[in-house]
Formats: structure tokens, sequence, C-alpha cells
């Protein structure tokens, strides 16, 4: 299959699989969880599903368990959505956690930035 047409399903995937969340999960354990990007193997069997979950890491544990629970009707959904596909991918769900590393590199540089405000480097008489 070409690559512009996996990466066509796997951006329906990624519509469907994040409206389906927020809209129609009941669970009151699903935190805020938003699908930051779908994977589909060449032939259409697996599909890694990155979600990424705000909250506490406990908050975050629940939501994923629930989420896996939840892979059967999640897979309905897509079948349900996607009619025009003979195989539905089996889901495999990943905790994106690439915001918090995002975050945390933020901070890295916001802390020396602080320190360099706080302690100026010196610059010595043969720099100059």
């Amino acid at each position: 299959m070409a690559k512009q047409r996996l990466q066509q399903v796997a951006d329906t995937m990624q519509r469907i699989l994040g409206e389906v969340i927020q809209k129609e999960l009941k669970d009151p354990r699903v935190g805020f969880a938003t699908v930051t990007g779908v994977e589909v193997s060449a032939d259409l069997q697996h599909a890694k599903v990155r979600i990424s979950v705000m909250g506490s890491p406990e908050e975050r544990e629940a939501t994923m368990a629930v989420l896996q629970r939840a892979r059967g009707f999640l897979r309905k959904r897509i079948a349900e959505e996607m009619g025009y596909m003979r195989f539905i991918p089996e889901l495999h769900l990943i905790q994106d956690t690439s915001l918090d590393y995002t975050m945390h590199i933020d901070e890295v540089f916001r802390a020396i930035q602080q320190e360099r405000l706080i302690n100026p480097p010196k610059i010595d008489d043969e720099q100059q």
C-alpha cells in the first residue's frame, strides 16, 4: 500500500479515535487524553496509537488502563466509521510522553537563564 494511503488511513483513525475518546467514552476515570498520532503497519494489521494524557501519574495510569480495556470498543467504532476497509488494525495504545519531555527541557532552560541572571558569567581580561 502506498505511503500516502497509509498516512490517510492513520490520519482518519486519529481523528475518529480522538472524537470517540472525547465524546463517547463515559468512564469518569478517563482524564484529558489526546490522540497525538497513529502509525499503521504496511499490512494494516497493527496501529500504534500515541496518546498524551494530562494529570498526575496516578490519573494518567488510570486513564491508560481504561483506554486499554476499551480497545475493542475503539476498534469497533473505527470499523463503523471506516466501513470501506477490509481489515481494521489491532490497536496498540502507547502513552506519549513527548510533551512531558518538552516541558522538562523548557524548565531546564529557564533554570539556566535564571542562574545566569543571578550569577552573570565573568569576562576575563584575556578574553576581551
